[in-house]
């Protein structure tokens, strides 16, 4: 096989019928570490370490979609925005969102069709740039509630709200303060059925990048929304759109736990979805960390997915193999 014909996708003949479709939801300590500057060569680095880990479903006949999120990367553009407004106008946040998308997929694609091409894995790769639509009259949009970009001191935040007024800014800690945006509800991935073809004909689809481009329809026209959707729960709109078997959301733990780092905290193998909720409305899962990966788990199996699972970047194979992460399902085998 010559390296051209390494890069085809044996559906070039025609749609493909795959064993099953994986959702796989990427979260940002997959692409960018704490404590690291996340240069471009670092987001290189720890993409293709992540993506190393996925060789053996790449091998599989599994048909696979790739979501990720973009909270460092957003974060940067952002200071690139505000640092050149003197210049060059302001960004909106739909387009600082769409401009990630399309930086983060082209690194994934790179990657992916590198390593198809040292592993002889006939496959190719996507990466479609995602709006999500979102509705006006969510709650989130009236009261603001995702920090975004970096911290303010409590002498800092005068200077902002004197030079852009249109910000709302929370303090996150004693004398830190952040901006914060609307996280509205995803209502429609509305390139779903771009993705569906393109995973019928057996490509690799990178989508929903940093839970999707927040847009809303006004009249007839469809306008961007300053604000940011959950990733996983956009990757569980997503999955059940597709009707994927599986939603594997990739954390920087290998399995869930209640009374997590308190005394007694206990690892969870596999639980249901009545036990998820119950853990979920105990606050075992606090709103800015597991919570949102717990809700979007719990949605994907209700809405007729056979497990979603929860786990680290090395673990995913294992962890579709049963043997490692935490499961969530309707209910549990029987013994």
């Amino acid at each position: 096989m010559n390296k051209k014909s390494e890069l085809r996708s044996d559906a070039q003949g025609g749609a493909l019928c795959h064993s099953e479709t994986l959702v796989i939801a990427l979260g940002g300590n997959a692409i960018t570490r704490p404590g690291e500057p996340g240069t471009i060569p670092q987001q290189f680095e720890h993409a293709a370490e992540t993506l190393g880990h996925l060789v053996p479903l790449f091998q599989s006949d599994a048909g696979i979609v790739i979501t990720h999120g973009n909270g460092p990367q957003i974060g940067n553009i952002l200071i690139r925005s505000e640092e050149g407004e003197r210049r060059v106008p302001r960004l909106p946040l739909d387009t600082c969102v769409s401009d990630s998308q399309g930086g983060m997929g082209y690194m994934i694609q790179r990657i992916l069709f590198e390593l198809f091409r040292r592993e002889g894995i006939r496959r190719t790769a996507a990466t479609v740039i995602t709006q999500v639509l979102v509705s006006e009259g969510d709650p989130d949009m009236v009261h603001p509630s995702k920090p975004i970009g970096g911290f303010y001191n409590t002498a800092e935040t005068a200077e902002v709200r004197r030079d852009r007024p249109h910000w709302e800014l929370m303090e996150i800690e004693p004398g830190r303060w952040r901006r914060v945006v609307a996280s509205p509800l995803p209502l429609r991935i509305m390139e779903e059925d771009a993705i569906r073809c393109l995973l019928q004909a057996g490509v690799v689809v990178i989508a929903c990048g940093g839970g999707g481009i927040p847009v809303a329809w006004e009249g007839d026209r469809l306008v961007g929304v300053e604000g940011v959707v959950d990733k996983d729960r956009a990757s569980s709109l997503l999955a059940r759109d597709l009707h994927a078997r599986k939603l594997i959301i990739v954390t920087s733990v290998d399995r869930v736990a209640i009374r997590f780092g308190q005394p007694g905290q206990q690892w969870l193998d596999t639980i249901t979805v009545a036990q998820a909720r119950a853990y979920l409305a105990a606050g075992e899962f606090p709103a800015g960390s597991m919570g949102p990966k717990i809700a979007s788990a719990i949605e994907f199996v209700e809405g007729g997915g056979q497990e979603c699972i929860v786990t680290c970047t090395e673990h995913v194979a294992p962890a579709i193999a049963g043997a490692a992460g935490t499961h969530v399902v309707m209910h549990m085998a029987a013994s």
